[in-house]
């Protein structure tokens, strides 16, 4: 029973995490110190806490779905039945999201062992929350009264989704960054507006969380026991749940305020997090 309370803890993390610009894996990397399963395979977590993230993901799609899926109904211009056809603005929307994932793709196929091995801890968390932190805040301070040259998702170039995938490539390499953090700042630079920037991010999320969780699955194995799988599943769903109305508030919250709020969030969680590694 305890596993399934730390699984509904974890998924509201996710939840909150994955969306709002402080970083998802951090935070769970940190809460693991706290929170630890009890009964389950070696390398458990380490799959967890990447697959979790479907959930969250699962409610980018129920929210955007009009937004993302290329089949549409057509009618017929002469009164017949209407008939499937492709939407090419959804379909260029796709080229650009997967353009954009393949820095992160790449360096995750080569490197994910590695990276897991030498930087997902507790230090490197605390390092990146307080340095993306700081960007933020520079950034849109910088950036204040400036307009920005991207006003809607369908403007983004090829060039643009490219280097938005760079920064992204950031958060892949070091746990703490935040995928979203990353992306955003990215595309904050490159002249892009916030609710632009947020979106995008969310369609990012799709291919590389899907790309990572399958990774980890196959890693992992699937020979789940019954408990593992409940406390995956319990995880995904409240995750999925707890990021519907998170990226509502993101959305409207951005409308009217910057940044900043999650720059001075991270950099205030980083310097305790190290004064708690100091002390314990």
């Amino acid at each position: 029973m305890l596993n399934i309370i730390y699984s509904i803890i974890y998924g509201v993390i996710e939840g909150i995490t994955e969306w709002l610009p402080i970083s998802s894996t951090g935070h769970l990397i940190l809460a693991e110190n706290f929170l630890k399963f009890e009964g389950l395979s070696e390398g458990f977590f380490d799959m967890f806490d990447v697959v979790i993230q479907l959930g969250a993901i699962l409610a980018v799609v129920v929210l955007y779905f009009k937004s993302i899926w290329p089949l549409k109904m057509q009618k017929s211009k002469h009164g017949g039945s209407s008939k499937v056809v492709w939407d090419k603005n959804i379909l260029i929307l796709w080229a650009k999201i997967l353009v954009a994932c393949i820095p992160a793709a790449v360096v995750g196929l080569l490197f994910d062992d590695i990276l897991n091995q030498y930087l997902y801890n507790s230090w490197v968390v605390a390092t990146m929350l307080i340095l993306v932190g700081i960007a933020f805040i520079v950034i849109e301070n910088k950036k204040k009264d400036m307009k920005p040259r991207v006003n809607d998702i369908s403007e983004l170039t090829y060039k643009d989704a490219l280097i938005i995938g760079l920064f992204q490539l950031i958060a892949a390499i070091f746990p703490g960054t935040s995928r979203s953090g990353a992306t955003i700042i990215g595309a904050l630079l490159i002249g892009i507006s916030r609710t632009v920037a947020a979106e995008y991010t969310f369609y990012l999320a799709i291919p590389v969380m899907f790309g990572a969780s399958l990774l980890k699955i196959l890693k992992f194995g699937l020979s789940f026991t019954g408990m593992e799988l409940a406390v995956l599943l319990v995880g995904m769903i409240v995750a999925f749940l707890v990021s519907i109305f998170v990226i509502k508030f993101l959305m409207n919250y951005i409308k009217k305020h910057d940044f900043k709020v999650f720059g001075w969030y991270r950099i205030v969680l980083g310097i305790i997090v190290i004064i708690l590694l100091g002390i314990l």
